[in-house]
């Protein structure tokens, strides 16, 4: 974008054309990728933005609104920050394979990987293992290349074939090689030892009186793990600690982790998986022990959507993946930033 004057609209003439390969090529993403999950019998939903609580995990911030009735009673509602809880719906009712280019919604965040409204490109197998969505995820980065003619992912300096055979790390591996932490054994009866994690890791991390053992685990991963990842090629970083489980469920040979992975490139994050928990009181449970701790943290909490809970207990196993979708077309586009690839970027400051 050398020459173009950066203080001018994103709509100016010159912005705008310098803008657009990266817009034609996140068009061209789309039209394969609709067409990849076609091809493998995914129906296309589209699911409610609006929604009674916007997901219920500690750090992830919605903007909120108010809905008027007709005799002026007003009910708080939510934009959503992914279309889990609507997806998961569906499949309950009887939906197998379903996809969804959904547009979500997060305050809090901004910058060259983060906007406050982005797309989620979220799927789901139902009566599919863990593995086949893992899969799933590498070959649609790799369909996404495709689509470009891209060869290599480039970002900050480091580079990725996403063509290349996936490096498969567990979390535990990548933070014993990364780190020198041995992260399973600070996990004992599905909890975090706090003590044990902040021994190991004071070596190589900032740790205040306040962290927790979610807050430690976060340092390291994100200050020393998450760089190295997807160096070359793509890393399919697997097996969290069941205390970082979200919505997924742990795995049954080894109940100290979880069946959730992510998928990065050039140290980016594009993808967090999950074999899907369907036991509806331990995802109340859950859900509980996170909005407690947003509420000691932030002053606020997300109410429980029951219908969700109650779709969960109902659901049969199944499998889904949360895709950045934005991230993916940066990377597959060549662009150096998120809003070089978003036809209308965020307007103002928040």
């Amino acid at each position: 974008m050398a020459g173009v004057d950066q203080s001018s609209p994103w709509w100016s003439a010159a912005r705008y054309a310098d803008r657009k390969p990266f817009l034609m090529a996140r068009g061209a993403i789309t039209s394969a990728l609709r067409a990849w999950f076609d091809g493998q019998g995914f129906v296309e939903v589209e699911t409610g933005i609006l929604q009674v609580s916007p997901g219920n995990e500690t750090h992830l911030h919605a903007p909120r609104t108010e809905l008027a009735d007709a005799c002026g009673g007003r009910a708080t509602r939510y934009l959503r920050t992914s279309p889990e809880f609507a997806a998961k719906k569906l499949l309950a009712a009887g939906e197998a394979k379903i996809f969804e280019f959904a547009r979500v919604f997060r305050d809090r965040e901004h910058g060259d990987l983060h906007l406050p409204e982005f797309t989620m490109l979220e799927w789901y197998r139902a009566n599919a293992a863990y593995d086949a969505v893992m899969t799933d995820g590498v070959v649609v980065i790799a369909q996404a290349a495709q689509a470009t003619g891209i060869g290599r992912f480039s970002f900050r300096g480091r580079n990725a074939d996403p063509f290349a055979e996936p490096e498969r790390l567990t979390v535990a591996a990548a933070f014993e090689r990364f780190a020198d932490i041995d992260l399973l054994a600070t996990i004992s009866g599905g909890e975090g030892d706090r003590a044990a994690l902040a021994a190991s890791a004071r070596q190589c991390v900032r740790i205040t009186d306040d962290d927790t053992w979610s807050d430690i685990f976060s340092k390291v991963l994100v200050e020393h793990v998450e760089p190295k990842l997807g160096q070359g090629r793509l890393t399919v970083l697997s097996e969290y600690p069941v205390p970082e489980a979200a919505l997924s469920r742990a795995k049954p040979s080894d109940p100290r982790v979880a069946e959730r992975f992510e998928i990065y490139a050039c140290g980016v994050e594009l993808a967090n998986g999950f074999g899907e928990l369907t036991d509806a009181a331990e995802q109340r449970r859950r859900f509980i022990i996170a909005m407690d701790e947003k509420e000691l943290r932030y002053g606020e909490r997300y109410p429980l959507d029951e219908d969700f809970l109650e779709a969960v207990a109902a659901m049969p196993p199944s499998s889904g993946v949360a895709l950045g979708f934005d991230r993916l077309a940066m990377l597959a586009s060549g662009a150096i930033r998120i809003d070089q690839v978003v036809w209308t970027p965020p307007s103002g400051k928040a």
